[in-house]
């Protein structure tokens, strides 16, 4: 039975775009064929599947709804039409998933088998930031990433677009907390490591090694005050062009390759 717009299912996915509602019921959105086969393939459960007439012209559509019903996952027919409409994008590609909020806690981005590398985010406000931050986080070994308050909303659906799934691969934990937070990742063995524009020491004069928690700050302003005056180490990267500064993602990227590569010696 295919939903019509104005069914109990679709009012609730439309209320869902709303943040505050969001937090409310714990429950997000996410939506396209890659993303939602790499959220099959995890241990995520998937609360319902809504898809739409197209998604059945392809070989690639017809296995996602194969694996979605083998793990007994609700699935609902929506028309085109309303799909689109609930898309984010306004172009859907025949596919979205109702999806409860993660839930993980410290422990789980603390590893015993080997050191830990957090990255925190200190008022990243673009959701294509914190997003590819998240991807880049997944990517190149981080142990876990929590979002400080003030960093713009996890489920925004421009961030889990710039995810690319990996939010299903790593821990990540939104705390309100800040300085309780910090205080308990030095507790735990941690040296608090923040990225600055200038005046750090050079990134690969810094032991990274050890088991570090990496602040990224804000676009504009960088990280707080209060998160500086709790570093145990302020680290830059050597510019050697005419730009003045990187893209915080770009600059977390190198940052964590160059972790990457010390623990790899």
């Amino acid at each position: 039975m295919e939903l019509q717009k104005n069914n109990e299912k679709i009012k609730y996915l439309r209320k869902l775009s709303r943040r505050q509602f969001r937090w409310q019921q714990k429950q997000f959105i996410i939506e396209g064929v890659r993303f939602t086969e790499t959220l099959l393939q995890s241990c995520q459960p998937v609360e319902a599947l809504f898809y739409a007439p197209k998604l059945q012209n392809s070989k690639r559509g017809n296995a996602l709804l194969e694996q979605a019903g083998e793990q007994k996952t609700p699935c609902w027919l929506v028309s085109d039409e309303l799909l689109n409409q609930l898309s984010d994008t306004g172009a859907s590609q025949g596919v979205l998933a109702l999806v409860n909020m993660l839930d993980h806690q410290l422990e789980d981005l603390l590893p015993e088998n080997k050191p830990a590398l957090v990255v925190l985010v200190d008022g990243v406000q673009d959701p294509g930031n914190l997003g590819t931050i998240i991807r880049t986080a997944d990517a190149l070994g981080a142990t876990g990433v929590i979002l400080l308050k003030g960093t713009v909303d996890l489920y925004n659906p421009k961030t889990l677009r710039s995810t690319m799934g990996s939010l299903f691969h790593l821990p990540v934990i939104t705390v309100k907390n800040k300085l309780a937070m910090i205080k308990l990742l030095r507790q735990n063995g941690l040296k608090l490591v923040i990225g600055q524009p200038q005046g750090g020491v050079p990134i690969s004069q810094v032991d990274l090694s050890q088991p570090i928690a990496l602040v990224v700050g804000n676009e504009a302003s960088g990280s707080t005050a209060e998160t500086l005056e709790m570093a145990d180490a302020k680290i830059t990267i050597p510019l050697s062009g005419k730009a003045e500064s990187l893209n915080v993602a770009v600059a977390c990227a190198i940052i964590l390759y160059e972790t990457t590569g010390q623990r790899n010696l």
